[in-house]
């Protein structure tokens, strides 16, 4: 607040320099006053003169009076209820309300705990001074409202010859009254050149704070913050004097190690490091169990040519390979080598029906045609031609016999001389359908002319087609349909509208574009739905008429309320059918033109009693949209005005949109015309 006041009184010179205001600035301010002490908001207060500096003199005067309201109800609520739960929202207007509050709240407990009440308190320095002065004034038992702008004491002004005098200085000062009749100010603050009102000193802006390299410096009424710019990262926690700690999550107990770890603590992270250590032929797995390492698998080549190598638990050990002989050979006859054994001249037949081959280490069937050998079973099995190969050896079913196969065909085909393939049968020879019939491939189609359909029961007979009577019946005509043998026929309503070109839609007839319209020579004509409008509008007085829809301002000669009136108003008309979908933009307005630094309001000023409309900025005007579902045929005249401030100018523009809603082409089942 006291920084505004400093820029509002810098401003002030400026401005006041460069010529001469028709209402003295004592005036604007005490305007603002008044409306700050009613509570009313500040950022859009009526002009009392078309000055800027008047506009900013108001702002900040109103601004000022309010915190300082602001900040009077949150003490007398402390002293009165002792609570401040009421304030919990904490929202931007009742901030400063609940910070006095609950500072005031604060310096009562200290006189009960009998607490000094200069007691040093880590909180900012207006908290600080409003609870010394709550806990001074409970000491004394004084219950008089306390004054905002006598909160905050500064250091050097509490001290020695310049103690606080009361009863001096007749309440000119905002802060403090010294005994030679002078005001002065609390620590953070600076004397305004009124001598009486007090600024807020920027620490930051000035250098005077003592925020350290990688902190932000944040000025503060009455004093300043640091803040830290950058996070700590993970596994590290911002202390109270802003600094990144470590986590010990060993310590804290947020470590995720097993039963069979102990926990490590390391800078940003830990380790999970093992309890048990493994012996020699062992390996600790993820859980922390020793396993046993197989050095078979895992060495190379652990043991001498001629040996094989045995796993054992921690170790291995090296065995001397003797002779086996495996399937399909024998010992020799000195017991130092194995040979083939000659499967096909044994006492026992192996390939009964087909003949033997002999293989080294084994035998193979040579089996007929239609076989194949089975190296498993060392068997001749039938070959199924069928399913070897599908789709190759009959045009249509394939059934497998011993050592070949057969064909046959499905419905509609009868097999061919050759055996294998399918001849289709023409089913249509015999006249099965009541109108049409198709041979297909493998089968035959009846079918019917347009306008029937075949029937559902036998599949043969062909029946009439109630087009109008179908599910989407509806959508055949835009209105009313009626059956015909085999078709059907649209119909409109009997006034407004005319069968369009493709025989089903109803085509709304422009009266306006026919002549067939009841309009005066004075009045024009605007076709709808359905129907026609005759419209005529006259210009308000004070404007004159500069087109067929346009009225625009006549010259205005200095008068406040002549510049308030639109510089132009223009009349629009809309039409369109009930089944028009909420948030649709109908309308837009805004300048031919966009200007940096264009303020653009609009706003619905008439109109729109049944909120079924709503305007809405966009980033070159304003678009008007429909706001809820509309049910019934009604007509609209909404008044919808645009502000435009451009240069410190406030220019107003108003369109008159005449909007006429019409019911969609109501539809009537066939079901209604019998």
């Amino acid at each position: 607040m006291a920084l505004r006041a400093a820029l509002l009184c810098a401003l002030i010179g400026a401005l006041l320099g460069q010529g001469a205001e028709d209402i003295p600035i004592d005036d604007c301010c005490k305007d603002g006053q008044k409306h700050g002490n009613e509570n009313k908001d500040c950022a859009s207060l009526p002009l009392i003169s078309a000055s800027i500096t008047c506009r900013i003199v108001q702002e900040q005067c109103c601004t000022a009076a309010l915190e300082d309201n602001m900040c009077r109800t949150g003490i007398n609520l402390a002293k009165d209820q002792g609570v401040c739960d009421s304030l919990f929202n904490n929202t931007c207007e009742t901030k400063t309300t609940k910070m006095c509050c609950d500072c005031c709240l604060l310096g009562k407990v200290m006189k009960e705990m009998s607490l000094p009440c200069d007691k040093n308190l880590p909180v900012s320095h207006q908290c600080s001074v409003v609870s010394q002065t709550c806990c001074l004034e409970e000491a004394s038992g004084s219950k008089n409202p306390v004054d905002p702008k006598s909160l905050n004491m500064d250091e050097s002004s509490s001290n020695g010859d310049n103690s606080v005098l009361s009863g001096e200085c007749e309440g000119k000062c905002a802060h403090l009254c010294l005994k030679n009749n002078t005001c002065a100010c609390v620590k953070g603050y600076r004397l305004n050149s009124d001598g009486k009102n007090c600024d807020d000193i920027n620490e930051c802006l000035m250098g005077l704070s003592d925020c350290r390299a990688g902190e932000r410096c944040i000025n503060t009424e009455g004093s300043f913050r640091c803040q830290r710019e950058v996070s700590c990262g993970t596994g590290y926690e911002l202390t109270d004097s802003n600094n990144c700690k470590d986590i010990d999550e060993c310590e804290t107990g947020i470590h995720n190690c097993g039963p069979q770890f102990n926990c490590q603590n390391t800078q940003g992270s830990f380790r999970c490091v093992p309890k048990a250590k493994c012996d020699n032929g062992f390996i600790q797995d993820a859980l922390g169990n020793c396993i046993d390492i197989n050095e078979c698998v895992t060495l190379t080549n652990p043991c001498h040519r001629g040996q094989i190598c045995v796993n054992s638990l921690g170790s291995y050990s090296c065995q001397r390979n003797s002779v086996n002989c495996g399937r399909g050979y024998h010992l020799s006859e000195d017991g130092s080598r194995c040979v083939d054994i000659d499967e096909c001249k044994g006492s026992e037949e192996v390939c009964p029906g087909h003949a033997c081959i002999n293989q080294v280490g084994s035998y193979r069937c040579e089996c007929a045609t239609g076989y194949n050998f089975n190296s498993i079973s060392r068997t001749c099995e039938d070959v199924n031609e069928c399913r070897y190969y599908p789709g190759r050896l009959c045009a249509h079913k394939c059934e497998n016999t011993l050592g070949s196969y057969k064909c046959s065909c499905t419905s509609g085909f009868k097999l061919a001389n050759d055996g294998r393939n399918c001849d289709d049968v023409n089913e249509c020879e015999t006249n099965p359908c009541s109108q049409e019939c198709a041979n297909v491939y493998g089968s035959y189609q009846c079918y019917c002319r347009r306008g029937y359909q075949l029937s559902d029961i036998d599949g043969l007979t062909c029946e009439d087609i109630d087009e109008c009577a179908l599910p989407t019946g509806g959508h055949i005509c835009t209105y009313r349909c009626r059956n015909t043998p085999g078709s059907f026929t649209c119909i409109c309503p009997a006034e407004g509208y005319t069968l369009a070109t493709n025989g089903r839609s109803c085509q709304d007839i422009d009266e306006c574009a026919a002549g067939s319209h009841t309009c005066t020579a004075n009045e024009s004509c605007f076709n709808i739905q359905g129907g026609f409008r005759c419209l005529s509008f006259d210009c308000p007085n004070n404007y004159k008429r500069v087109g067929e829809t346009r009225c625009e301002r006549l010259l205005c000669t200095d008068s406040v309320v002549c510049l308030n009136m639109p510089v132009r108003i223009t009349f629009y008309y809309l039409t369109f059918t009930t089944d028009i979908p909420v948030l649709t933009n109908i309308f837009r307005m805004g300048p031919s033109q966009s200007v940096a630094g264009d303020d653009i309001q609009i706003a619905i000023t008439a109109g729109n009693e049944g909120g079924f409309f709503r305007a809405e900025k966009s980033p070159t005007g304003g678009v008007l949209s429909v706001a809820k579902l509309i049910k019934k045929a009604q007509d609209f005249e909404l008044s919808l005005e645009m502000r435009l401030r451009r240069y410190g100018t406030l220019s107003t523009y108003l369109a008159k949109v005449l909007v006429f809603v019409t019911e969609e082409l109501p539809k009537q089942s066939y079901l209604d015309l019998q």
